[in-house]
């Protein structure tokens, strides 16, 4: 064994039996340093950089990780950073800079164009024209209220209407159906050119600043305030018939519409054949608002008389009734009362001891009043001496028109008494 020169293997180097491979740690890697965030050195226009400082070397030489900390900003206060002494005496056309216009026209004049547009007034050269202010007001003011009667002058004539002006910036229009009362054939005969009337303003202004006007109206207005006062002085009218249905007639008054019931014809039975004759006829009723018109023709006979009586007139009629409180007299077409207390100035038992049914009777009128239709009668004051009726009446009667004279200066004293 020794011969071989080998050496036996030592023990360290004994080969090792397979199995399972240990893992090996890995390592661990050196972590990068933590970088802080670089500071932001903030500097403004209106001031002027800092100098670079000494530090600056040592800043660049120094580490990452290690940051000087900036300089500390000046301490400025309001006045320094709001200073409006630079604003001081500007005007706001300054502020605004020149204006477009003007520049054009400045350059317009420098090529050598001739301006079109008048320049502008700035600010400061404003001025306040009340004058100027007021008429522009007038101008703008709107024309014609609905309403409101206003004259015009007719400057132009169409098919369907009228065209008037009426001092408005717009024309009023007239409608062709709104030219009258009656049919009118030709508006250019009616309405020539030139021609001033006067019209109602029937529509408010619409966009163009034109209203709606009608002669129509105005005359209708104008209608029933003279038919209203008509009524009130109690008076006739003559109307006449253009129409008929079973109630009664119809008929026209001042261009309206007036209506008569049978119950106030003379002819109820027969109205059918009234028709385009001219009637008499007082007022029933006068309403504008509801455009009602009834008259009577039997009121107006009544009226008619009583247009002829006056206060004091000697009158004389028919006792045609008799009641409690006294009689009543027909004047020939309207009765008057006799009262019981103006028979007779003497004690009076009976009505029927003066006058009976159908005696004529002459007395004065003491009171009249149209509307109701009364009339107030007096004996009375035909006595020489109170209750001389009751002795002799028939010579009171006689010598009523004689009497009658005194009786007046009596009732005229009892008037300025009253009074």
């Amino acid at each position: 064994m020794a011969g071989t020169g080998s050496q036996p293997p030592s023990s360290s180097s004994r080969p090792v039996p397979p199995g399972p491979a240990r893992p090996v740690p890995a390592r661990p890697q050196p972590q990068a340093p933590l970088r802080k965030p670089p500071q932001v050195l903030m500097i403004r226009k209106d001031e002027p950089a800092p100098p670079p400082s000494s530090t600056e070397p040592a800043l660049a030489s120094a580490p990452l990780n290690r940051v000087a900390a900036p300089a500390a900003a000046p301490v400025r206060n309001d006045d320094e950073l709001f200073d409006l002494g630079s604003m001081e005496g500007l005007t706001m056309a300054d502020l605004l800079g020149p204006d477009p216009s003007q520049k054009r026209a400045a350059k317009a004049a420098v090529a050598g164009e001739p301006s079109t547009k008048p320049a502008a007034r700035s600010v400061d050269d404003f001025d306040f024209d009340e004058e100027a202010f007021l008429a522009a007001l007038d101008d703008h003011e709107p024309h014609g209220t609905t309403g409101e009667v206003v004259r015009g002058t007719v400057i132009g004539v169409e098919s369907d209407g009228v065209y008037v002006d009426i001092g408005g910036k717009a024309p009023g229009f007239m409608p062709k159906k709104e030219c009258g009362l009656g049919v009118i054939t030709n508006l250019k005969e009616t309405f020539p050119k030139g021609l001033e009337v006067d019209v109602l303003v029937t529509g408010e202004q619409n966009a163009d600043g034109m209203v709606t006007i009608s002669a129509r109206a105005l005359a209708l207005r104008q209608s029933w305030e003279k038919v209203r006062l008509l009524e009130k002085e109690g008076k006739v009218v003559q109307v006449k018939v253009n129409g008929f249905n079973r109630g009664g007639i119809t008929c026209e008054l001042e261009g309206l519409r007036g209506f008569i019931p049978r119950s106030q014809l003379q002819e109820g039975e027969n109205h059918e054949a009234l028709v385009g004759k001219t009637l008499g006829a007082a007022f029933l009723e006068v309403n504008p608002e509801t455009r009602k018109l009834v008259l009577s023709e039997k009121k107006a006979a009544t009226a008619a008389l009583f247009q002829n009586l006056e206060v004091g007139q000697l009158v004389e009629g028919q006792v045609v009734a008799i009641k409690p409180y006294g009689l009543f007299v027909d004047l020939g077409g309207v009765s008057g009362l006799l009262h019981q207390s103006a028979i007779s100035g003497g004690q009076l038992r009976d009505l029927r001891e003066v006058f009976g049914q159908g005696d004529r009777v002459k007395a004065l009128i003491t009171e009249l009043d149209p509307g109701r239709g009364r009339i107030a009668l007096n004996t009375a004051l035909l006595e020489g001496q109170p209750g001389e009726l009751l002795i002799d009446r028939d010579k009171v009667m006689a010598e009523a028109p004689e009497r009658a004279n005194r009786a007046r200066s009596v009732l005229r004293q009892q008037e300025q008494g009253a009074g």
